[in-house]
């Protein structure tokens, strides 16, 4: 059942990741972020066993690191 969440937990995180970096009229920075939230939010979930919490968490902290890379 682990396995499971995990892989659901990582296509979710996919999933978002692409329909956020879809848009075509996005600047750099806001790419690097939704970049840095998937990341993060993949890395989350790996980290925590699929855990929402942990995966939210590393999406935050992607985000904000890929918000500042380049700035």
């Amino acid at each position: 059942m682990k396995t499971i969440q995990k892989v659901a937990m990582t296509s979710i995180a996919i999933l978002a990741f692409s329909a956020v970096t879809g848009c075509s009229n996005m600047s750099q920075r806001d790419k690097n972020t939704a970049v840095g939230a998937g990341v993060g939010a993949v890395g989350g979930a790996v980290l925590t066993g699929g855990s929402g919490l942990g995966t939210a968490g590393g999406a935050a902290v992607g985000g904000v690191i890929g918000n500042q890379v380049g700035r």
